[in-house]
């Protein structure tokens, strides 16, 4: 199974171990689901012929997106410098949504008597933005220990637990998040575990239940950390200690998680290990790999890692020193989500240089992202970008705007695995739209309107258009929405 491209051409056609029970029951119960439903997003399509790839086994039955997008008229930007996200920058071009979906993208497009005209002269549109690493909802605001939710700090291996099930959808971060033209974004549990659970992307709607909001066909992350966050919550709990001692728990887990997947498949009545189950289905490509990891040497061991046990890492995540590697993530197509430029505020984070990005970007194959893990720089991805602009151009690298979009948009689209369906304005993608008030790279950039689906769901100038969550209702800072 493959999700977005995943994984590359080269890598073993048998990728996927399916079960024998499974492989017997999938066409019945896709037959069922064609009869009853006319699509059922357990099955391998999500439901939608051009929905990503769902997962499959047991674990996909379970706790299913119910994201439904909101019905809206067609829509028509019109004049704008609009920024496709693959690569192209398109002056006085118009943006066509219909039915949900990018229409059309050029210059001098047509739409019916009842689509919404949007004057663009002077602004500027791009794909939504996606975040690869937020912990909104298992992190929300306020911070209080009640709400402390992103780490299962009771083993170093807790691949059993889910992010998805720790999100609470009234976070008012997820409105300020979208005021800042994030559509999308992944939740993933915290770094304090070797295998800190799985994390799950959701489109940035405000709903009641985080099945409501989660992305239709997306694969699982699977949160991973190494370093020194694992030995430092563990070492006065058994272990591990050392970065040795880390590298010994993760290779132990895969092994344990290897011999699971052949006694299931063997024998279909082995009780499930939903630890094991996740470890399994990483290996077996069905859930994409996110690891936290600064150092390149510790980069470098956990790429060995991948090729012992047959999985793919999607993307490293902070990885300050990504830059001294580059060559090799480009080569092995992994892509590297990076802050902008923070560095040195521990010993693993002390050697990072703010061309971190630029470099990660210029390799040959380099998947270059920006990411925020912070309820606050989320609200500004647009701007952490920006500042990697201004740092590669003082370093004598220059990145043109149409590039550095890629960053929050189509690479970001592709670490998550659902690049085929989002990230770029193309024609039958989702109509995740944002309309800058001038280059969203400047200062003074500001997310004017925001359509998820081809619904508007934020207006800047419109309080009526800026979801207020149940938690805030009454709240003096509610009053007048997101500024």
């Amino acid at each position: 199974m493959t999700f977005g491209g995943w994984p590359p051409p080269g890598r073993r056609a048998n990728v996927v171990r399916m079960s024998r029970e499974a492989k017997m029951l999938r066409p019945l119960t896709a037959a069922l689901c064609a009869v009853l439903f006319a699509g059922c997003a357990s099955t391998g399509t999500g439901g939608r012929a051009d929905a990503p790839a769902a997962p499959s086994g047991e674990a996909a039955t379970a706790f299913t997106s119910t994201y439904r997008p909101i019905a809206a008229p067609p829509v028509l930007i019109t004049g704008a410098t609009v920024l496709t996200g693959d690569g192209r920058r398109l002056e006085h071009a118009d943006v066509l949504l219909e039915g949900g979906k990018v229409a059309a993208v050029g210059t001098g497009l047509a739409a019916g008597a009842d689509a919404v005209r949007v004057d663009g002269t002077g602004k500027w549109v791009t794909p939504g933005l996606i975040d690869v690493h937020s912990h909104l909802g298992v992190y929300p605001s306020p911070g209080a220990s009640a709400h402390s939710d992103g780490n299962e700090a009771t083993a170093p291996v807790t691949a059993q637990v889910w992010a998805e099930h720790s999100v609470w959808p009234q976070d008012p971060g997820f409105g300020a998040a979208l005021a800042g033209g994030i559509t999308s974004l992944q939740i993933l549990p915290g770094s304090a575990n070797l295998v800190g659970g799985r994390g799950v992307t959701l489109k940035n709607v405000a709903a009641t239940t985080v099945q409501d909001m989660k992305f239709p066909g997306a694969p699982h992350g699977l949160k991973m950390a190494c370093g020194e966050n694992p030995k430092r919550v563990y070492g006065q709990k058994g272990g591990p200690s050392t970065r040795m001692g880390n590298v010994a728990g993760y290779r132990a887990a895969f092994i344990d998680a290897r011999d699971y997947a052949r006694k299931r498949e063997k024998d279909a009545s082995t009780k499930r290990d939903l630890k094991l189950e996740t470890l399994a289905a990483a290996m077996d490509g069905d859930i994409l790999v996110h690891i936290h990891c600064y150092r390149a040497d510790e980069m470098a061991q956990m790429l060995d890692l991948a090729k012992e046990f047959d999985f793919r890492i999607a993307a490293f995540h902070h990885g300050v020193e990504a830059y001294k590697i580059a060559d090799r993530l480009g080569a092995e197509g992994v892509c590297g989500a990076l802050w902008a430029d923070w560095w040195g505020f521990k010993m693993e984070a002390f050697d990072g240089i703010q061309e971190n990005v630029a470099i990660v970007d210029r390799a040959p194959g380099g998947c270059a992202i920006v990411h925020s893990d912070s309820d606050e720089g989320i609200q500004r991805l647009n701007q952490e970008a920006a500042k990697v602009i201004a740092s590669a151009r003082r370093a004598g690298i220059e990145i043109a705007p149409e590039r550095a979009i890629t960053w929050l948009t189509r690479n970001a689209a592709r670490a998550l695995g659902v690049d085929r369906v989002t990230g770029t304005l193309e024609p039958g993608k989702m109509g995740d739209v944002v309309l800058w008030n001038g280059n969203p790279f400047s200062v003074y950039a500001r997310a004017e309107k925001v359509w998820i689906d081809g619904a508007q769901v934020y207006d800047r100038h419109d309080a009526s258009r800026q979801p207020v969550t149940d938690f805030m209702l009454g709240q003096p800072t509610a009053q007048g929405g997101v500024r």
